[in-house]
């Protein structure tokens, strides 16, 4: 049996074993990327050698790329347009203050640290540990006693904050000689990678959305076909980018956005002035659940993706750590993150034991890890240190996010409660269920 096999022997078993107890560890400290980056780490190089970039990196590639590729469609097909100002203003100032913030500082603090470096290999790593990853601590942006507020603000970031990131990352990898990217030069990656893309994804979401809601409107599609259908769009968008030479995962972010805008659309008034009840109804719906199937096949290899950064970077990354990358990975998921956030809700209304918990709870994962597994297929010049920075940040942030998410929130919930007790106008929000008992009073 080769190791090819064995690997995806122990693949399936990790995967069968964990969704056995899957419910039973969710209320635990135990994450998913945790149980999957240990046994990567244990089936590396570094441990039985059954998977390694040196004769795996084909597959290991497609995988990440295929998992970030669904990631980017749904979270963004599942933003609604007023999403971004929920509640007036927390993911507004997160994405629009807070993650340029956030870019700049990884950047700056990086110089000092990381000698050796040149500034558009520290502008990548800026670029690369700057998008969060709710699934990484979900308890944090799923427990009813935290407000709703934070936790959609937290979940509306990390489902967009990827996305946006890919610019940033697009033109500094352009930037940096020896590279792909920078033989076309600036000017051609930003026509391609971004204008080019943007219009190839607006144009193939934009399409598939409105051909899904016609084909509802009239009963043409079933439940089953429907799902099978965003899949097909998400890989249309990706495929035709890279078909003219740009961003396959810009313009998957770009047609997510437009499949959902386009799907949503409600019918035309007619003369009257009314509308068909039967066609919004039936897109509102498949809205809701048209991306389940899409949602589901990336939870799964996000969770296969930790499970390769075990083995392919994190493995040989903890046979050469030294105490300037452990400083880099502790001031990323602190300073980095924490100061911009702070800034970016400056005179926001929010008490101080909220900004600290928004600023704690931006988990670097599955973005930052296919960013560092880019960067090896790039061959950029800094790529081992980089990369070592990379895994040793991620594999931090795994650790503990995942460890302090049932804790913290249990801690941040009670004091929440407490603190709506004492002032009912609080700018986080009451309780969920006094929320949801004024909503049926209103009804």
């Amino acid at each position: 049996m080769t190791d090819s096999a064995w690997a995806g022997a122990t693949v399936a078993a990790v995967t069968a074993g964990y969704a056995l107890f899957s419910r039973r560890l969710a209320a635990t400290a135990v994450s998913a990327p945790m149980v999957f980056t240990g046994v990567g780490v244990a089936i590396g190089p570094v441990g039985l050698d059954l998977l390694s970039l040196t004769h795996d990196a084909g597959p290991v590639l497609t995988l990440v790329e295929a998992t970030l590729t669904l990631v980017l469609f749904t979270d963004a097909m599942s933003v609604r347009r007023r999403d971004p100002r929920l509640d007036g203003f927390l993911p507004g100032r997160l994405l629009g203050i807070g993650l340029p913030l956030t870019i700049g500082a990884g950047w700056l603090l990086a110089w000092p640290l990381l000698p050796g470096l040149t500034v558009w290999e520290l502008a990548l790593l800026g670029a690369a540990l700057a998008p969060t990853d709710a699934a990484l601590g979900r308890t944090a942006v799923s427990d009813p006693r935290v407000p709703p507020a934070v936790r959609d603000g937290l979940n509306v970031e990390s489902g967009l904050n990827d996305g946006m990131v890919l610019p940033f990352f697009v033109l500094f990898l352009s930037a940096l000689p020896g590279t792909m990217a920078s033989e076309e030069g600036a000017d051609g990656v930003f026509w391609r990678a971004l204008v080019l893309s943007t219009a190839w994804g607006l144009a193939v979401g934009g399409l598939g959305g409105r051909l899904l809601r016609l084909s509802l409107e009239r009963g043409w599609i079933s439940r089953d076909w429907r799902q099978t259908f965003v899949l097909a769009v998400a890989a249309g968008a990706y495929t035709l980018a890279l078909v003219f030479e740009g961003s396959g995962f810009i313009a998957a972010w770009v047609a997510g956005f437009a499949f959902g805008v386009s799907l949503r659309r409600r019918a035309p008034a007619d003369a009257s002035g009314d509308r068909s009840a039967k066609a919004p109804a039936d897109a509102a719906a498949a809205a809701d659940g048209t991306a389940a199937l899409a949602e589901r096949l990336a939870e799964l290899l996000a969770s296969l993706s930790f499970l390769v950064f075990g083995a392919v970077l994190l493995g040989p990354t903890l046979e050469d750590l030294d105490w300037r990358i452990i400083t880099y990975a502790v001031l990323s998921l602190t300073v980095i993150r924490m100061l911009p956030v702070a800034l970016s809700l400056a005179r926001s209304g929010l008490a101080l034991p909220t900004v600290a918990y928004i600023g704690w709870f931006g988990p670097r994962g599955l973005a930052s890890v296919v960013f560092g597994l880019l960067l090896v297929e790039e061959h950029v010049p800094g790529v081992r240190l980089l990369g070592r920075v990379i895994a040793a940040t991620v594999a931090l942030s795994i650790l503990l996010h995942g460890i302090s998410a049932v804790v913290l929130a249990k801690r941040y919930g009670a004091w929440h409660r407490k603190a709506a007790e004492r002032r009912p106008h609080l700018r986080e929000g009451p309780p969920e269920d006094r929320e949801a008992g004024r909503s049926s009073t209103a009804r």
